[in-house]
């Protein structure tokens, strides 16, 4: 079966909310069915209209977004029932979330903060929210099953925020970023905005050249302002897969792997290291049994991390475990898109990761949830998946007690 890519060319002028909406407009997604999935966010006060205009000699599409006195400060979980409420084609909500927690993610770990805790402030008004939803209805308009990504340009210099002044690329763009490979450019400008960045963050399975693709459509989405030598734009090119297509015809994420063989560590120096090693930074840690030279018994501790951590991390492995040596190789990571929720079990609230076609009980709330009920671990898991079941597939909403917009547990 094929499949539909979009590649999105930041290379150049980077990306932003409305010029990758822009983009994807000016490559043929249907305005008026695009317009039609927006209406259905259950919040007034906006307007979005297409501008043709030029940048540098291209012709490109600008994304206008008017809002009339939104002045809300929304959190993330605030934004989730807007989205959740809109009752969206399940693709798109489940991309417009997955971006949205994204940026929760990335605020949350810069303040010190659960993600359902975080307060948007530029990200939170209508223009970032019809910017995020709008983008992610116009793939779905164009039938869009995969999303891609060159190198991203960001720029130098400071840049203002709510939070005052701000280096260039700001800290949530280079949170966002993180293992992304970027390309600076000498602009004191914003080429990439947080929203940009947790687009490509939440829908692009890879980073690099234009994959090997049969070209249907292509477009621009300009930015504001006139730049000086580069056309301030983001190119989406669109078409399909070819027939033969799999992981590897899309370059995944790029991600290092760190090893080392181990026979002289025991158990519990093993399990602590691999937990600091998450704690600090790293993907994934684990242990494989081996048998070394002399017929000796070992493990290999694996870690998975971006490429940015990969230095730190492998002055961390040397330090916890003792080891004289530590290899490293680059490996490509495809992830499927995914989001939290929450439920309630027994008075205890239990986050849920969801994926396509899978809902899971995150481990450590359940643990929590059974140490403070007395019920087996299993039962809670069961209930809360059950639960979160119930009430998606209530359509007058979730069920007294079993879903709650609620924040994390601390």
């Amino acid at each position: 079966m094929s499949r539909r890519v979009a590649w999105f060319n930041c290379s150049f002028a980077g990306i932003a909310g409305d010029m990758a909406l822009g983009s994807l407009v000016d490559a043929g997604a249907d305005v008026a069915e695009l317009m039609g999935l927006l209406e259905r966010l259950p919040i007034g006060g906006w307007s979005l209209d297409f501008e043709p205009c030029m940048r540098n000699g291209l012709a490109a599409t600008r994304a206008v977004v008017g809002t009339h006195g939104d002045g809300v400060i929304r959190t993330f979980m605030h934004v989730t029932a807007v989205i959740e409420e809109a009752r969206l084609p399940e693709r798109v909500r489940d991309r417009a979330l997955g971006a949205f927690s994204a940026l929760a993610t990335a605020e949350g770990r810069l303040h010190r903060k659960a993600p359902g805790e975080v307060q948007f402030h530029e990200v939170g008004g209508h223009d970032s929210i019809v910017d995020i939803v709008g983008s992610a209805s116009a793939l779905e308009v164009l039938g869009i099953d995969v999303v891609a990504s060159s190198a991203v340009a960001t720029g130098s210099g400071v840049i203002r925020s709510a939070h005052g002044l701000l280096p260039n690329p700001s800290p949530a763009v280079c949170e966002l970023l993180g293992g992304i490979p970027v390309v600076g450019r000498d602009l004191t400008e914003e080429l990439t905005t947080p929203t940009g960045a947790a687009i490509l963050r939440a829908w692009s399975s890879s980073y690099g050249r234009i994959p090997d693709m049969r070209v249907e459509s292509s477009g621009f989405g300009a930015g504001l302002r006139q730049l000086d030598g580069v056309p301030n734009c983001t190119q989406v090119v669109t078409g399909e897969l070819g027939a033969s297509a799999s992981p590897g015809m899309v370059s995944g994420q790029p991600l290092v792997e760190l090893e080392t063989n181990l026979d002289d560590a025991t158990g519990e120096t093993l399990a602590s290291a691999l937990t600091t090693l998450v704690e600090a930074g790293a993907l994934d840690a684990w242990v494989t049994p081996i048998v070394m030279k002399k017929g000796r018994p070992a493990h290999t501790v694996s870690v998975l991390c971006e490429p940015v951590l990969a230095g730190d991390l492998m002055v961390l492995l040397h330090r916890l475990t003792g080891t004289l040596g530590v290899r490293a190789h680059g490996v490509d990571r495809w992830t499927a898109p995914r989001r939290l929720d929450y439920v309630e079990v027994l008075g205890q609230r239990i986050r849920m990761k969801l994926s396509p076609g899978r809902v899971k009980a995150e481990h450590r709330d359940v643990e929590r949830a059974a140490a403070a009920t007395g019920s087996p671990i299993i039962e809670i898991a069961a209930r809360a998946e059950a639960a979160w079941r119930e009430a998606k597939g209530t359509a007058a909403g979730p069920p007294a007690g079993s879903l709650s917009p609620v924040p994390p547990p601390a």
